[in-house]
């Protein structure tokens, strides 16, 4: 079976919420075992309630993954509690909106470090059990600011584009363990964070639709379908690619 992730073990970070927890659904609906990582306990335990209603089996663990340290005790107690590690989704990021000459550089890098540094960690944290079990699955999510600049978030931009160059470098330098890292792009996505943008930017709502062919924006189960196919063996041709799950934004010049 091409989508079949029974037996399969998936990390997935910033799993608690948002486009995590959508991803985290998805590959439990296709079989896998879920591993969901975020800061905030009381936020993961509710997620973690949330997959074990629906049938999955989950477990929630608590990271600060901007902690080398932290992230390699995380992904062991992930691969003790599990057997091992078949899939990871390096997700959890981070933002704040300010013009570029508004940040201090503290700022720049805490949101780098978390949405660039904390990805690296991961993934090499992941690499010697995927690389033990004769191959794996790499997912890093990127943005539609891996592909326009931002205006209001150049740290952020800077450190999605980033992450498409990071994943395609995993690509080429694991192609031989048999491990398969590509980047999803989401487009705008309806989560708690981009319903504060919406607040925050008068227009941003109507903007995005107007500029979206599929004339919605999307939800977190819509990203979860690109995560799946990545972390299954329909993929296993498939290494360095970054894909936007954007509902046509990318494609469409208004």
């Amino acid at each position: 079976m091409l989508f079949d992730l029974n037996g399969r073990v998936a990390l997935v970070t910033g799993g608690n919420g948002g486009i995590g927890l959508g991803i985290a659904r998805g590959l439990a609906q296709a079989g896998a075992v879920v591993a969901i990582v975020g800061r905030d306990a009381a936020k993961s335990n509710a997620a973690l309630a949330e997959l074990r209603q629906s049938g999955a089996v989950a477990e929630a663990f608590t990271a600060d993954l901007v902690d080398q340290t932290a992230v390699v005790a995380m992904v062991r107690a992930v691969a003790e509690r599990f057997g091992g590690i078949d899939i990871l989704v390096a997700n959890a990021g981070t933002n704040m909106r300010r013009r570029p000459e508004d940040y201090t550089m503290e700022q720049w890098d805490a949101i780098v470090g978390t949405n660039l540094g904390s990805v690296f960690a991961c993934c090499q944290a992941v690499y010697p059990l995927m690389k033990q079990r004769g191959g794996g699955k790499i997912i890093t999510i990127g943005s539609m600011t891996s592909i326009f600049g931002f205006s209001l978030g150049a740290p952020y931009g800077a450190s999605k584009g980033a992450v498409v160059q990071l994943t395609k470098s995993l690509a080429c330098a694991w192609a031989a363990d048999k491990i398969q890292a590509n980047c999803i792009l989401p487009g705008f996505i309806d989560t708690a964070l981009t319903r504060q943008a919406r607040r925050d930017v008068g227009d941003l709502e109507q903007r995005v639709l107007d500029r979206t062919p599929a004339g919605r924006w999307g939800t977190p189960d819509d990203v979860a379908g690109a995560a799946v196919f990545f972390a299954s063996a329909a993929s296993d041709f498939v290494t360095g690619t970054a894909l936007p799950v954007d509902g046509g934004y990318s494609s469409f010049m208004a």
